[in-house]
């Protein structure tokens, strides 16, 4: 499985950290069974983070037509010039600014990008399954990709995802087949985990988690089984 994780101006750096370590680890585990890298929608360039001006580079360009996974992070930081530094002193003074509202403004700048239109061709394609971070799922939904799926994000944006059609459901991780979503930042540790699990075996996973010393949380969520009654 190769993946394919998306930069773009404002990213949040642990969406994106988080299960690109898990994934190469699960490509060592796996004996090259994974593969992984970042990109952009422009390319080759260095890309900006939301969160202290933490810079990563994309080495290529996002490729809709490469069977795989795609996977889209959410966004931190507060409001400035797209792949503008952000001034340390002003992120430092938490209590001037609030991510619930700064965080919608930096997700829906990629719409003015080529992202929305590779990502649309990506989910297009049966050879590929698209995950998420966080807002990850909000740039799918603003985009008008997620109406009628199932799919969390971080629980500020649950009723975001509601207003453009999507089921949101309030779960860690949400599987609704090509289409997988992790809810609040570190979710991207389980969804992760998960992808290992079900795309290379639980053995690699386990293998995986027992190296990080961590355990996953929370129950995969998938839209089969008797619908309970009374919650």
């Amino acid at each position: 499985m190769h993946a394919q994780i998306v930069l773009f101006d404002g990213f949040d750096p642990l969406d994106v950290i988080a299960p690109y370590e898990v994934l190469c680890a699960g490509g060592a585990a796996s004996g090259g069974a994974v593969s992984v890298e970042l990109v952009s929608a422009e390319g080759p360039r260095e890309v900006v983070s939301g969160t202290g001006g933490l810079v990563l580079r994309a080495t290529a360009a996002l490729d809709p037509g490469r069977a795989g996974l795609v996977l889209v992070p959410g966004a931190s930081g507060r409001i400035g010039e797209p792949g503008e530094v952000p001034d340390q002193d002003a992120g430092a003074q938490v209590g001037e600014w609030r991510q619930d509202e700064f965080v919608p403004v930096l997700l829906g700048r990629t719409l003015t990008t080529e992202l929305p239109a590779l990502l649309t061709a990506a989910m297009e394609n049966p050879e590929v399954t698209t995950a998420t971070v966080c807002g990850g799922s909000l740039v799918l939904a603003m985009a008008g990709l997620l109406e009628g799926r199932h799919a969390t994000t971080h629980h500020m944006g649950l009723d975001v995802l509601d207003a453009t059609g999507v089921h949101a459901v309030s779960a860690r991780v949400v599987d609704d087949g090509d289409l997988v979503t992790g809810a609040g930042v570190t979710s991207g540790l389980d969804l992760g985990l998960y992808l290992l699990e079900r795309e290379v075996g639980p053995r690699i996973a386990h293998a995986v988690e027992a190296l990080f010393a961590y355990e996953r949380r929370g129950t995969v969520w998938h839209a089969r089984g008797p619908v309970p009654v009374g919650f």
